[in-house]
């Protein structure tokens, strides 16, 4: 079997959609060797575009007009640069001799070829007032006719393959829920390491952490209100801890930490380099995941691997993943929230039991296991038996 795998979610810097398609293809090529798995662009254009990502990022200083203008050539840039790949892609796909092409950000290219499109969730279709206009206006364009292409759909949780079936009208033979892994490098930490990353990073021997992109649909907002509510002794013993970059329509969050919580003891870290993630999650007294909404949610489950509880929304695909493992609060409940925080800093042992039960649920998730899955489906595509698709793990 040859696969042509877009990868082109990893010519940026990594966020959760790269991380999952990484991951996915790594065990893929690893536990079924005999098929071919085919990362387009491949490393040197992903190692070049990283170079060039990089560099673009700078401050934002200079008048409103230079910013404009800016934002009009990045734009132009980026259409031409989506053209060429297109086309590029178009014609490694016609001349590679491949059995099936795997999208694994919801828009496909016109190939001819068999489809497997991932689709993690569908917040711009559910929730398009979490979203710029512009984004939900191409969401809109391209989000059908891919799903329309697709062979067979992937999807992150049983939670979204619900919401498939009843917002897409997929037959249920035709959409699978896929379970992410979590990498090895999620583990335990040693305490000389969580040391080394709080003196790296100037943080306090206590904090409670948040990790992802901040826009609306994370709720931040709440988790921002329900610190600055504690009185001035909860908010030193244990502070809250911002791991993640600010992303669209976060104005109000934005606001909220510069005004008033950053002079409340929270921290804005921005966004933290995979390599780091292990130890700050390993140095927090609990992970935070308020989110209105998510087609899966990885930090509780990489916390929870590292040996940190977590609280979590009562979102239906994040509860569908942590289960009984972490404490679950309604996003909306802001007292919830506040008297949650208030219990972490005063009593360390609050979340013991979520603390211990943690390291062996997140052991479930494997990259290994959805190789398998989604190996399966590939076959299931193509017409060929399930009874041959044994990996090279499993047969070990």
């Amino acid at each position: 079997m040859r696969v042509l795998f877009n990868g082109v979610t990893l010519l940026k810097p990594k966020t959760g959609i790269a991380h999952a398609a990484a991951n996915l293809h790594a065990a893929l090529a690893t536990d079924f060797p005999a098929d071919t798995f085919w990362l387009y662009p491949g490393q040197r254009a992903a190692r070049f575009a990283g170079r060039f990502f990089r560099a673009g990022k700078g401050g934002s200083g200079g008048s409103a007009r230079p910013n404009r203008l800016k934002s009009l050539v990045k734009r132009a840039a980026g259409a031409v640069a989506k053209a060429g790949y297109a086309a590029h892609f178009q014609t490694a796909a016609r001349l590679g001799r491949f059995d099936l092409y795997h999208e694994p950000n919801f828009v496909p290219f016109r190939t001819g070829l068999p489809l497997v499109v991932t689709v993690f969730d569908l917040s711009v279709m559910l929730f398009p007032q979490w979203h710029p206009a512009e984004r939900v206006k191409a969401h809109e364009a391209a989000f059908a006719r891919g799903v329309a292409l697709a062979d067979h759909v992937i999807v992150g949780t049983e939670a979204v393959r619900t919401e498939a079936q009843r917002h897409l009208g997929l037959a249920p033979d035709r959409v699978t829920a896929m379970l992410c892994g979590v990498g090895p490098q999620f583990r335990p930490q040693s305490p000389e390491t969580v040391a080394a990353l709080r003196a790296r990073h100037a943080l306090p021997p206590r904090y409670t952490l948040y990790v992802g992109t901040i826009e609306p649909r994370k709720n931040i907002g709440t988790l921002l209100r329900a610190f600055c509510d504690l009185p001035a002794a909860a908010r030193e013993t244990c502070p809250l801890v911002l791991a993640g970059g600010w992303g669209w329509k976060a104005d109000a969050e934005r606001e909220l930490f510069h005004t008033e919580a950053r002079h409340k003891g929270a921290i804005h870290l921005g966004y933290v380099p995979d390599e780091d993630l292990p130890a700050l999650y390993a140095g927090a007294d609990a992970l935070l995941y308020p989110t209105f909404y998510e087609g899966f949610g990885m930090p509780p489950v990489e916390a929870m691997a590292c040996g940190t509880p977590a609280v979590t929304s009562t979102a239906d695909a994040v509860r569908e993943v942590v289960g009984r493992h972490a404490l679950t609060l309604d996003p909306n409940d802001l007292a919830g929230w506040r008297d949650a925080l208030a219990r972490i800093a005063a009593e360390p042992e609050f979340l013991a039991d979520y603390r211990r039960r943690g390291p062996a649920h997140a052991a479930a998730f494997t990259w290994g296991a959805c190789a398998r899955i989604v190996h399966g489906v590939y076959r299931k595509v193509l017409g060929l038996p399930n009874t041959e698709a044994t990996s090279a793990r499993a047969a070990a």
